[in-house]
């Protein structure tokens, strides 16, 4: 009731400021790419020589008011042509604009996916945009284009190491990011434990990374939104791409459902990574029976109902196997949105989205040859949806307001036993969420170098489940196992614990001139759900769990300040450098041997404590010419402070990196040099971090060949890993340049077509070309010197970088996933 009050208020006023505008008209439309029919998302419509502007949406929409006259509309995209109309304004108008690709000198190439003045005018701060043109350009693991470890290359992200899922922004772990496909979100985005990401890169449209000032429509995490977009499918012709490569292969289809109607696409991957090395393991009785490999299907679909109203559906499934006859693992994300734009008049937009998302894991093994061993099983679960409005009010104000609701199947596990032909199962019961939410945000031009944004969400979260269990809070601030002292069970799941929670938003930008301005922003996050992790880093067996009675809710609060800069004549060159500091409250750590798997009592062995995380971000690209790329360091530090934990004093979290440096070249040939010519690209990346926290006996005991560690502090993470570097190049080579159709029109026959439109890069690449053994981990190993003693104490001096060993007693042996160069050649297509 309230929601619709809400909703039927700002439309009352909507009509009312209507009613007022009597002199103003507006014009609206889409802008689409000429060559495909693709909405372009963040396209800008300009008013020539003035400062009035605006830009498209995620679904290609702009809307601009302007007084009764006489304008020159410019329509502009990075790397395509500009279209200048003249329009005479005596009524609203609508105008559909298709531009088509700029054929530009080498010289000029530019691989920015925003306007060239986008780092600057901008509203938004601690906001980086990659589009798939400059993610490709990328060296990477086995040659093939992953977004999430691109995005790892950009200031205030990280991971805990070579192979890690997930990834961490600004000292925020890996649940506290929003990754969105399609406004799904997605719960593990890795495959083979980090080494790819579940997003098949010739199906990615756009990629947006918000680590602060997140928008007031998004919600329910603490850290950042990844906004994932796929390509909506090629409404003019049948559109063929993919890949061979290293160990998966790609193949992507697009094509018209309707000419200029609608379209769909539809790509897949399949990884043969046990099918390469099965010849050199036939002998090894051990390994019979191998699987290591994935795959994923993405799926979308669009249509046009009509001049207002457009359709959506877009679907993902994907699925990882790891292990051999006896023993094994498996984890899948599924995707399934829908969504239905409806323009309601010139200045209203409005879009419906609902979605279904689910993560599975389970672990098998068997024992024997009787078929004696055990399976378990656990999952998440969620269906939501969400209206949102946009309302172009005026040149000045554009205000966005809606809700969303979700619920939640949380599935702890089953495990089912098999003995001597018996078969026993224990199952842990589902827990529920309902999180509700609704926002209202206006971005304001308020003088001509002042702009806000601002807004606010409020959040509810309701705990729903059968059973309550309440614990002994005695030893609340202690590293001991907490008891439950009652429970409470119910037939059916009962409403039992209700959250609410404002989340206010505020960006600020001046401009202090044409080519530099200052940003800041605050923002509060709230995030209802844990991820319940003891291990160095993510795994996929990793559970997921609600707020509940004993479990709060995780909150926190950001501030940052940036400056801002453009170089050269054509903003050939951006910096920035940005500011932050982060608190978090409710933020979960473990006791001492602590058992997460299939634990009733799980809630018992979690301590709850606050979070704080602060650095500096430079930031320095080239957008544009034969040389491009960027340089991005980060100075940061995140910690912890839990009662009953290092003393109750803060100490650092296991993904802390005090130092982060990346570097990304790219180069086009232009003259001809050896060999080369201007058919070949180079790339090159550098990357650099300090190492990160781990957590290490400081004494331990030997008793003749036992070795038995012992902290006697209890000091988490007090130890440093060694530091990580690693270098990458790749050289691609193009295709010669495809003639011209004679009258401008592609052939009707497909194979008379391929003269045309056939394209093929062949990218050959070395993945840490210095082979150095970079250390995931560390682990404490006895001195084969005092083996033979009865009882030796084992000192450790705290390990800061490089390898290192204290005395003669004790030594720290490190674990790598790569320790050597990674060659690779791929061959990509496309047609």
């Amino acid at each position: 009731m309230k929601l619709r009050k809400i909703i039927f208020g700002i439309l009352y006023i909507y009509v009312f400021s209507q009613a007022l505008a009597q002199n103003k008209y507006t014009i609206s439309g889409n802008i689409k790419d000429k060559r495909n029919g693709e909405d372009l998302i963040g396209a800008t419509v300009v008013v020539v020589g003035t400062s009035i502007a605006t830009s498209t949406n995620a679904y290609g929409f702009y809307s601009m008011s302007l007084p009764e006259g006489k304008y020159k509309i410019a329509f502009q995209y990075v790397g395509y042509k500009t279209i200048i109309q003249d329009v005479d304004l005596v009524a609203n108008q609508k105008i559909e604009i298709e531009i088509a690709e700029e054929k530009i000198e080498l010289k000029e190439v530019e691989i920015t996916a925003e306007r060239p003045d986008q780092n600057v005018r901008s509203n938004q701060m601690s906001v980086n945009k990659l589009g798939i043109k400059e993610i490709s350009r990328i060296p990477a693991l086995f040659g093939e284009v992953d977004v999430i470890r691109s995005i790892q290359l950009l200031p205030g992200v990280s991971s805990v190491g070579e192979g890690a899922s997930g990834f961490n922004v600004r000292g925020g772990s890996i649940d506290q990011n929003l990754i969105l496909l399609d406004e799904a979100p997605v719960y593990n985005s890795s495959h083979l434990f980090g080494f790819f990401s579940v997003f098949n890169p010739d199906a990615v449209k756009d990629v947006k990374l918000y680590k602060g000032g997140i928008p007031a429509q998004y919600g329910g995490r603490l850290s950042s939104l990844l906004d994932v977009r796929l390509k909506e499918g090629n409404n003019k012709r049948l559109a063929v791409q993919g890949g061979i490569g290293t160990i998966f292969s790609r193949l992507t289809i697009e094509a018209p459902i309707k000419k200029d109607k609608g379209s769909f696409i539809i790509a897949g991957r399949r990884s043969y990574i046990d099918a390469l090395i099965a010849p050199a393991l036939a002998g090894n009785p051990d390994l019979k029976g191998l699987r290591l490999y994935f795959y994923d299907l993405t799926l979308k679909a669009n249509y046009n109902l009509g001049k207002n109203d457009k359709v959506f559906l877009s679907g993902y499934l994907g699925k990882d196997e790891f292990g051999q006859a006896s023993f094994g693992f498996n984890w899948g994300n599924q995707t399934l949105s829908a969504r239905w734009n409806h323009v309601f008049s010139d200045k209203l937009f409005f879009n419906l989205t609902g979605f279904y998302s689910r993560y599975n894991y389970g672990l098998g093994a068997e024992t024997n040859s009787s078929g004696d061993g055990f399976k378990w099983e656990s999952s998440i679960q969620n269906y939501s949806i969400k209206p949102e409005f946009t309302w172009y009010l005026n040149p000045n104000n554009t205000i966005s307001f809606g809700a969303q609701s979700i619920f939640y199947d949380f599935f702890p596990g089953e495990i089912t036993i098999k003995v001597a032909g018996d078969e026993s199962k224990n199952r842990l019961s589902s827990k529920y969420g309902l999180e509700n939410a609704v926002y209202v945000a206006n971005e304001q031009k308020i003088t001509a170098r002042l702009t806000a944004t601002y807004g606010l969400r409020f959040s509810n979260f309701n705990y729903i489940d059968s059973s309550r269990q309440d614990y002994d809070q005695s030893k609340v601030e202690l590293n001991q196992k907490k008891r439950p002292i009652s429970t409470a069970v119910w037939n059916s799941p009962q409403f039992l614990n209700k959250y609410w929670n404002p989340e206010p938003r505020l960006a600020l930008k001046y401009e202090l001139n044409e080519k530099s301005s200052i940003k800041t922003s605050y923002m509060r996050t709230v995030q209802y759900l844990h991820l319940i992790s003891n291990t160095a880093a993510s795994v996929p067996l990793d559970v997921w769990t609600p707020a509940t009675n004993n479990i709060k809710p995780q909150t926190a609060d950001q501030v940052a300040l940036g400056y801002f800069r453009n170089f050269g004549e054509d903003n050939d060159y951006e910096a920035s450098v940005e500011g932050y500091y982060k608190s978090m409250r409710n933020q979960l750590d473990f006791v001492d041997n602590a058992d997460l798997l299939l634990n009733p009592n799980l809630e018992g062995e979690l301590l709850n404590g606050k979070g704080r995380a602060y650095g500096l971000e430079f930031y320095v690209k080239k957008n544009k010419g034969p040389f491009t790329g960027w340089i991005s360091y980060t100075l940061a530090r995140t910690e912890r402070q839990v009662n009953g934990l290092s003393e109750n004093n803060w100490y650092p979290n296991r993904f802390d990196r005090t130092h982060t440096l990346s570097i990304v070249a790219n180069y086009d040939v232009q003259n001809k040099f050896l060999f080369f010519n201007d058919r070949w690209r180079f790339a090159a990346n550098v990357f650099y971090g300090s190492g990160t926290p781990v957590n290490l006996p400081t004494n331990g005991y030997a008793y003749g060949q036992y070795f038995i560690p012992h902290s006697p502090n209890n000091i988490r993470n007090n130890l440093r890993i060694p530091d990580f570097f690693r270098f990458d190049i790749s050289a691609t080579l193009k295709n010669k340049k495809r003639p011209e159709p004679e009258n401008g029109e592609l052939p009707k026959n497909i194979i008379k077509r391929l003269k045309y439109t056939y394209e093929w890069e062949l990218v050959m690449g070395i993945y840490n070309t210095f082979n150095m053994r970079n250390a995931f981990s560390l682990v404490a190993r006895q001195n084969p010197a005092v083996a033979d003693n009865d009882a030796e104490v084992f000192q450790a001096n705290e390990v800061n970088s490089g390898y290192k060993s204290s005395g003669i007693n004790n030594v720290y042996q490190k674990f790598s996933v790569i320790s050597f160069f990674v060659p690779s050649v791929t061959y990509n297509f496309k047609f």
